[in-house]
């Protein structure tokens, strides 16, 4: 049964935690690894992560200016300036310290915390080889909330043509040939980021590769 709006703190707050004490076990070596974040380290990625607690609106509308208007740009350099200040030990210590603070920009949803530490931790641990499992009752509620969101590129539109059926819970979306896999895969898909192909199946694979390189 997906988490409902007001117990999301806590589980937002568990699975910042459950990251950190993964990122624990990264060696040296490894941060440099590219995410599946496209054109960011995991390095980056977990700078990103610690700013959703301490980015003011102030802060992130002056990076939009500095970006010219351009909000992945903008993010993507305040990902890097923070990773470049800070080794991921700090970084790491920080994502646990403020984990239950719930606290975001302007405009932002309450739900966007969830979706940020459920795709981010993913973009982080799938290149590492690690594995952190995304719960299906927080999957849920994440991937209802992006489905026709223009702030994530509106997958209802990007996997237009498609039908995306979970493969763990009672959740679809879309028309035409299925794409199946776990809450956790197609939240990823959702959001844009590829899968491998082992963890979706059905004939709508090749259509939803396809949009997503679009």
């Amino acid at each position: 049964m997906p988490v409902p709006r007001v117990a999301m703190l806590p589980e937002v707050a568990a699975q910042r935690r459950a990251l950190a004490d993964l990122l624990d076990t990264v060696h040296r070596d490894e941060w440099t690894t590219p995410s599946l974040c496209h054109g960011w380290t995991v390095h980056d990625v977990l700078a990103h992560l610690t700013l959703s607690t301490r980015q003011s609106t102030a802060g992130m509308v002056l990076g939009i200016l500095r970006a010219r208007g351009d909000f992945d740009r903008a993010e993507a350099r305040a990902a890097r300036e923070r990773a470049a200040a800070h080794p991921p030990g700090v970084l790491t210590a920080q994502l646990r310290a403020t984990a239950a603070l719930d606290r975001r920009v302007g405009l932002s949803s309450p739900w966007d915390p969830l979706v940020d530490v459920l795709v981010h931790s993913q973009d982080i641990v799938r290149p590492l080889r690690r594995r952190l499992p995304t719960p299906q009752d927080l999957a849920v509620p994440a991937l209802e909330h992006v489905w026709s969101n223009a702030f994530y590129g509106r997958p209802v539109r990007r996997l237009c043509g498609v039908r995306l059926v979970a493969t763990d819970t009672a959740w679809a979306e879309g028309a035409g040939p299925e794409v199946r896999g776990t809450a956790g895969d197609l939240l990823l898909l959702a959001t844009g980021r590829s899968v491998s192909a082992s963890a979706v199946t059905g004939p709508g694979v090749p259509e939803a590769a396809a949009r997503l390189r679009t």
